[in-house]
């Protein structure tokens, strides 16, 4: 007979890292695990979307598991993550980040994701998070986790959470700015407007730019009403 038995059967997966060294060293690694193939790549997560919709529309087979960094250019790893999720419920997603992005990490996991992996990680622990998301359970690191643990019995969520940075990209976000206007009134890269952008959001448990604006006007963050055509921004 020629069916896999669950134990045979071969996990596909995606890596998706702006960060051509990072993605180069897992793609190697995951070649030499035995049953993990991977079947394509990523530089950001809009790259990322548009390959699973061309793979889906084609008839080909979608990974089983993606690999996710968290901060990458045009489309971020928690807005790429619900897109995932949300299009294709069969893919697992398994998001990458840095000690510091644990506000981030959470988001990632409302929005879908399977587990989260430090990119610090040991090898082994990287195919053990790929198999436990394959076999629908959730693999999450342990420090972050205590993070996460922390921050969810203390929390720390309102104006009161942002630095004084955040309560100023909240004030041009509501003015009606997008990301682009922010990092030339601020100086600062777009990539890292955005970034700023995503973090606001994530600490006042919004989900568009117009609740954030709608928010900066109730508490008096700004005086009057945003730009009905620019609170909406597409970008988050």
């Amino acid at each position: 007979m020629s069916g896999d038995t669950p134990a045979e059967r071969t996990i596909r997966v995606m890596v998706v890292d702006d960060h051509a060294v990072v993605r180069r060293g897992l793609l190697a690694y995951i070649d030499t695990v035995p049953a993990l193939t991977v079947i394509g790549e990523a530089a950001d997560g809009e790259q990322a979307v548009a390959k699973l919709r061309q793979w889906h529309t084609l008839g080909e087979p979608l990974p089983d598991v993606v690999l996710m960094d968290l901060q990458m250019p045009r489309l971020g790893g928690v807005e790429a993550t619900a897109e995932i999720t949300k299009a294709h419920p069969a893919v697992k997603v398994v998001v990458l980040s840095s000690f510091g992005e644990v506000e981030r990490v959470h988001a990632a996991l409302t929005a879908g994701a399977a587990g989260y992996l430090l990119k610090d990680a040991e090898p082994e622990e990287v195919a053990l998070a790929i198999r436990a998301a394959a076999d629908g359970e959730m693999h999450l690191d342990p420090a972050v986790t205590r993070q996460l643990t922390r921050r969810m019995t203390t929390p720390h969520v309102g104006l009161t959470a942002l630095t004084a940075r955040e309560r100023e990209i909240l004030a041009l976000v509501a003015q009606g700015h997008s990301n682009r206007e922010i990092a030339d009134q601020l100086v600062i890269s777009e990539r890292t407007a955005r970034t700023h952008v995503s973090n606001m959001l994530t600490k006042l448990q919004l989900s568009s730019r117009t609740q954030a604006a709608l928010l900066a006007i109730r508490e008096g963050v700004i005086a009057g009403p945003p730009d009905p055509s620019a609170a909406g921004h597409r970008e988050t």
